[in-house]
């Protein structure tokens, strides 16, 4: 009997297995989203605007209110310790914004107890400004009805009088940058429900901060011509900025604007003291007056005025 023919043996390529691992989905807030192969990844730009707010030490309970209020407000913020406010308080903080790796800062800073300065600034280069904060009134004084949810993004308005001259140019652009919360932040909600409302009047900078109220019915979708209802409700804070002085630097450097319209309030507390010391001084010369009216004019002698004391 034959022996049976040997199979040639073929040997069959071993497929390499892709050892990367697979490319994770991108998290939303409805899931996992799966990326589509046909779609590249966009290189436009990205904002990834983070702002540090910090105050100084001896801080009055009204103005840490206010910044509490702020950070509420902007989800895209970070908060920090207190810092003493000396001379190298620049320096200080543009060290602890690069630690915390943000972009811009806001600084809130007392002086006596009763004074507020707010500083704007965008670190490590420049511009910032000081501003003095007046008319302050926070969430918890005003209790208004209006409740926007937190973390929602704001739609930023301005007043026609922005345009106007170049160091308000440069305060709206610099305003829109740090108010304004950067798409697709991590602590954002994706839609907006609110409005900072930012208006010149009498060269001060007044801000307001309004709730969006769409009547709806019991469902969430809004009823057929509720957009044209649409109201708005006015949630705080409250605060009005007068401008002092634009810098160059971070916390310093060249001036590049001063306001000629501005008054410290040491002096309006002076002013104040002199009129009420000028009050005393007029009853002061009063008296003498009258003293000496009285030695030139005396009275006559009343002839009756023995005449019952028998």
């Amino acid at each position: 009997m034959g022996k049976k023919r040997k199979h040639s043996e073929v040997e069959v390529p071993a497929v390499k297995k892709d050892e990367t691992a697979p490319e994770r989905p991108k998290r939303t807030l409805l899931g996992w989203k799966e990326k589509p192969e046909n779609q590249q990844e966009s290189t436009g730009f990205r904002n990834k605007e983070k702002v540090l707010v910090t105050c100084s030490r001896r801080i009055n309970y009204r103005y840490r209110h206010l910044m509490l209020n702020l950070v509420s407000v902007l989800p895209h913020c970070k908060k920090d310790n207190k810092v003493e406010s000396k001379a190298t308080k620049g320096a200080t903080l543009n060290e602890l914004v690069e630690l915390k790796s943000c972009s811009s800062c806001l600084f809130f800073e007392c002086r006596k107890h009763k004074d507020l300065y707010l500083w704007m600034s965008k670190c490590p280069n420049g511009p910032s400004v000081k501003f003095l904060v007046n008319a302050v009134h926070t969430m918890e004084e005003l209790k208004l009805t209006g409740n926007h949810l937190k973390g929602s993004r704001p739609l930023l308005t301005f007043s026609s009088n922005f345009d106007k001259d170049p160091h308000w140019k440069l305060l709206k652009g610099m305003i829109t940058q740090i108010f304004g919360t950067p798409k697709e932040h991590r602590k954002s909600k994706p839609y907006h429900d609110h409005v900072f409302v930012f208006s010149i009047v009498d060269d001060h900078i007044w801000f307001r901060n309004y709730q969006i109220s769409c009547p709806h019915t019991g469902a969430d979708k809004i009823d057929r011509g509720g957009l044209e209802k649409m109201t708005l409700i006015e949630v705080g804070p409250r605060f009005c900025l007068n401008p002092i002085k634009i810098f160059g630097g971070s916390f310093g450097g060249p001036t590049l604007y001063e306001n000629p319209f501005y008054v410290s309030p040491n002096q309006i507390r002076s002013l104040e003291k002199r009129q009420k010391a000028g009050k005393y001084a007029k009853k002061v010369k009063a008296k003498t007056r009258r003293k000496m009216h009285e030695m030139t004019n005396p009275l006559e002698t009343d002839e009756f005025a023995d005449m019952w004391k028998e």
